[in-house]
């Protein structure tokens, strides 16, 4: 029995034949020798790369700040990974992971990769070994294993340090509603702060960019503790924390107290001068309630349509929507009411207050004065009739749609645009038939109401009249030429310009060659004709009709002019001119004549003929019956 050794490795790309000599012998025999001829066969098999599969195993070295579950390694069956396979084996081959070794935060994948911690790595100061041992194996049982040591060094950037663990602030009773109490900061990059600690507090808010922590009301003595975290916003395991004790000391000169400590307010435009918003419920420590005093404050907007009477915010005038002074601050008034309580120190106590208008549909659409529109009754389809230009009050000002009350038909082929209010042609139009057409056009306002369904519209009369177009065709002088010209080297030459008349209203008129342009040797441009250099080698006439029509009319009504051109070569030897000679042809009726040939035979005849065709009958009758009877 001949085995493989343990610790050989065949490879059959370096080495495909071994040769064994074998000696054998038996006691009182001869020794026997004999050779054995192994060959490697190329199989199907898995190897691992010289990194992968090495004692110390393939090095990975990444960041601690490396994003959570970001691929840190791959284990493919290509050369870019961990893991070579055989070209012999077809390829995609179905490979399986496993992780030996549990004993690590890292994740190994179905697809071989291995992926950062899903709570992302320490942010620790000192490098991290983790180490992986894999192992890989093909459907047909084939496997190999190896090692990857994954290498976490500390984060280049700075970390979310607070310069103080802990921090105090005392703050006087009385602060207002959003006033800024404290500010606190922590360095390092993209900091974003948030309140840990309570998880809803009641006193104070902060501003995440900023780190600004805001009263919510008016403060009263009180102590509260608030846990507060600074994070990076790009990687949010980068953080820290402080805790910030607030002391809200008591003095012997206390604001009033009003509820409520902010107003907003939300009122229609139709809201009637000396209506109120809202009134105060404020008490004066001291217990002095009759000696409080209310100012407005704020923009000269908000003073000139608000006032105070009393403890009551109340409208002092119209607040109309539709106005652009309204516009200009975005429908939307701030001011502040100063509470003030008298005697010798005045202590005062500031609301603030938001009032927002609200639109209310008032106005009908108005239609347009004088809506009639004239149209030649050879407009193409989408020609443009005229435009409805309705009108309305509402802000936002005449924003409309259109509509045609029965729609586009034949008996009202026009159609409106629903946006712009544009009247088109959508069907034939015959002044014949009609003379005119009476639209009712539909005038809808939109955006005008907090209320969708509270919309206003109107209808229109709308006349468009149709403007007969007379069947004329273009009149041309004359209307057939005889032309001669001496073709020339070189670029075209002209021949001749057609003089045509079309419609009184100044149409533009198109040409055509409509036959005889043999070869296409002339071109139309306009009314002139040009001819093109050719080879000709003799004499030639071409007889060409050119049709001249106006008007996008339907059935074209249209002229054909006649020119016969003769055309001789320049080496032909002619009389010297440079002069196109044009000649006229009268024209001549023509008579034609046309002969038929027919005879018309007498009544006699025809009574003869008649007759003996009938004896001529009988008498081939009887024969036949005389040679059926023997």
């Amino acid at each position: 029995q001949v085995t493989l050794h343990a610790g050989a490795e065949l490879d059959a790309r370096r080495v495909k034949q071994y040769t064994l000599t074998l000696w054998a012998s038996c006691p009182g025999e001869d020794e026997v020798e004999e050779r054995l001829f192994v060959w490697v066969m190329a199989g199907q098999v898995l190897r691992c790369d010289a990194p992968f599969a090495s004692a110390g195993g393939d090095v990975v070295r990444v960041l601690a700040d490396v994003a959570p579950r970001t691929p840190l390694y791959v284990v493919l069956p290509q050369p870019l990974g961990g893991l070579t396979v055989p070209t012999l084996l077809p390829l995609p081959v179905s490979l399986q992971f496993r992780l030996r070794n549990h004993d690590t935060p890292l994740v190994l994948t179905r697809q071989g990769l291995v992926l950062a911690p899903a709570d992302g790595f320490n942010p620790s100061k000192d490098t991290q070994t983790f180490r992986l041992e894999i192992e890989v194996m093909d459907r047909h049982g084939h496997n190999c294993s190896g090692t990857v040591r994954v290498e976490v060094l500390p984060s280049r950037r700075p970390r979310v340090t607070f310069l103080e663990p802990q921090r105090a602030v005392t703050v006087p009773e009385g602060i207002g509603p959003l006033e800024v109490v404290t500010q606190v900061h922590a360095s390092g990059d993209n900091v974003r702060y948030a309140i840990l600690a309570p998880t809803a507090p009641t006193l104070f808010t902060i501003d995440e960019v900023t780190g600004e922590i805001r009263s919510t009301c008016q403060l009263e003595v009180a102590h509260a503790r608030l846990l507060i975290r600074a994070y990076n916003a790009l990687h949010p395991t980068d953080h820290a924390t402080t805790m910030l004790n607030i002391t809200v000391q008591g003095t012997g000169q206390r604001a009033p107290s009003c509820v409520p400590a902010l107003s907003m307010s939300q009122v229609p435009e139709t809201v009637s001068p000396g209506s109120t918003l809202v009134t105060l419920r404020c008490t004066d420590p001291t217990g002095a309630n009759g000696s409080l005093h209310y100012a407005l404050e704020g923009p000269p907007a908000s003073r000139s349509r608000f006032c105070m009477e009393g403890p009551r915010l109340q409208v002092n005038t119209t607040l109309d929507y539709d106005s652009e002074a309204v516009a200009a601050v975005g429908f939307q008034f701030t001011a502040t009411i100063v509470v003030t309580a008298g005697g010798q120190h005045p202590r005062s106590t500031h609301v603030p207050v938001l009032v927002t208008v609200t639109p209310i549909n008032e106005f009908t659409p108005v239609c347009p004065s004088g809506a009639t529109f004239t149209v030649p009754e050879t407009a193409a389809f989408g020609s443009t009739v005229g435009r409805v230009a309705g009108t309305d009050r509402d802000y936002p000002l005449d924003s409309l749609e259109y509509s045609l009350e029965g729609g586009p038909g034949p008996t009202q082929p026009f159609s409106i645009d629903t946006c712009t209010g544009e009247i088109r042609v959508v069907g034939p139009l015959d002044s014949q038939r009609h003379k005119s057409y009476r639209l009712t056009v539909r005038l809808t306002d939109t955006r005008n109401d907090l209320d969708p369904a509270k919309r206003r519209s109107c209808l229109c009369d709308v006349t468009v009249h149709l403007q007969a177009v007379p069947d004329q065709a273009p009149v041309c002088t004359p209307e057939v030429q005889e032309l001669r010209i001496m073709a020339r080297s070189g670029g075209r030459q002209p021949v001749t310009h057609l003089a045509c008349q079309g419609s009184p209203d100044g149409a533009v008129l198109a040409y055509t060659i409509a036959g005889g342009n043999e070869d296409g040797r002339f071109q139309l441009e306009g009314n002139t004709l040009f001819y093109l250099p050719s080879n000709l080698a003799e004499p030639r006439t071409f007889v060409l009709l050119v049709e001249v029509w106006g008007g996008p009319g339907v059935p074209r009504r249209s002229t054909m002019v006649a020119l016969v051109v003769h055309v001789t070569p320049q080496s032909t030897p002619v009389p010297p001119s440079t002069t196109t000679w044009r000649t006229t042809l009268r024209k001549e009726p023509l008579v034609v004549t046309r002969t038929e040939a027919a005879w018309h035979p007498p009544a006699w005849f025809v009574a003869v003929l008649t007759v003996s065709g009938a004896l001529l009958l009988a008498t081939l009758g009887c024969v036949a019956r005389s040679l059926l009877c023997r």
